[in-house]
């Protein structure tokens, strides 16, 4: 029996809001080296245990109005842009590929890129427990996927380290001042092992564009001079995305031109 495409959409979105639920409490503590596990959830203010009503992904942001039940303090509204976000790009997956192993590898792949993203954010670092096991996780996601070969996940890890250590390398060498950290460099091989050697240059394409439109705009914005950092990681997280949706469809018509 065929399986209403409304339920399967409804399971996607549900599924996507939960592991976003989960994916806020890996970003909060894994900076801070607190377990993810233990203890549970509760308000930082007030350090009351969250119910299970109070962690229902989206609606209980939105019945407390992002407020604590207890003492009224007020959560951010990352918690609910997490939520809705994770929820929403599974809703995608699915739509696009299917239920099938390559959506499950994807949404862990996002669930990676997510936590990576907030984290670099706030921190400016990118946990090596979540880039190195993610290389290790993509080439394993290779023998299952039927759009990546062995050959290509390990060329594509290979490439991502190698270009970026290149261009840490390089700008080092030629202003004697560090650039691009070691863990974009892991992170680009964790998405070239997971997408595949031809994701890189499109990643790093991508990344560097919209990164140097925001970047301008952010130093026109605060007078800022041209020292102005901001991580890198939130970039090629965002090309790598775009790379899962779009990326084969864009290249392959870029080929078509020449």
């Amino acid at each position: 029996m065929e399986i209403p495409l409304l339920l399967v959409f409804t399971f996607a979105f549900v599924f996507g809001a939960c592991v976003g639920s989960f994916l806020n409490v890996c970003i909060y503590r894994l900076p801070l080296e607190e377990s993810i596990v233990s203890p549970v959830s509760h308000c930082r203010s007030c350090s009351t245990p969250l119910a299970w009503y109070d962690n229902i992904p989206l609606l209980t942001y939105l019945f407390r109005r992002g407020r604590c039940r207890t003492c009224a303090a007020q959560f951010s509204s990352r918690y609910f842009f997490v939520e809705l976000l994770t929820a929403l790009i599974a809703l995608m997956l699915v739509a696009q590929f299917g239920i099938s192993v390559i959506t499950l590898g994807y949404l862990v792949f996002v669930a990676a890129l997510v936590v990576i993203t907030f984290v670099d954010v706030d921190y400016q670092v990118i946990p090596d427990v979540i880039s190195l096991p993610g290389i290790v996780a993509g080439i394993c996601f290779s023998f299952l996927s039927s759009r990546l070969t062995v050959r290509d996940s390990l060329i594509g890890a290979a490439a991502g380290a190698g270009i970026l250590l290149a261009v840490a390398l390089g700008y080092w060498l030629i202003t004697k001042r560090e650039g691009m950290g070691m863990g974009d460099v892991k992170l680009l091989a964790m998405i070239g092992a997971f997408l595949g050697w031809r994701s890189v240059p499109f990643t790093l394409l991508i990344a560097s564009f919209v990164g140097s439109g925001i970047g301008i705009a952010t130093m026109i914005r605060r007078q800022a001079d041209t020292k102005l950092a901001l991580p890198f990681g939130p970039f090629l997280s965002f090309g790598a995305l775009c790379y899962v949706f779009v990326g084969e469809t864009l290249i392959a018509w870029y080929l078509g031109l020449l």
